[in-house]
């Protein structure tokens, strides 16, 4: 089993999983930034209310980027399955 293989399939597995969740973890902080502001200006010191509109950007950016991610996860599998024979050395 080559380590340098082994590291490279690592590091493409970090890359992708950070690509997949790039999409939602961007979109909960601009609209928490964006709650969070119109707080600050109306002075409305209430901790839930960012939960609501937070949760319903999550779930629109998962309908719009969803596809993609689901894509990009089943293309990952098959070039780690693919990958298998090299890392058993074969």
């Amino acid at each position: 089993m080559d380590s340098a293989a082994v590291l490279d399939l690592a590091v493409q597995a970090i890359i992708v999983s950070a690509k997949l969740s790039a999409p939602i973890l961007v979109t909960a902080l601009v609209v928490g930034f964006a709650i969070s502001l119109l707080q600050s200006i109306t002075q409305i010191q209430e901790v839930t209310l960012s939960f609501v509109p937070k949760m319903a950007a999550v779930a629109l950016a998962l309908v719009v980027a969803g596809n993609w991610m689901i894509s990009e996860m089943v293309a990952f599998t098959h070039l780690a399955f693919g990958r298998i024979p090299e890392l058993l050395g074969g």
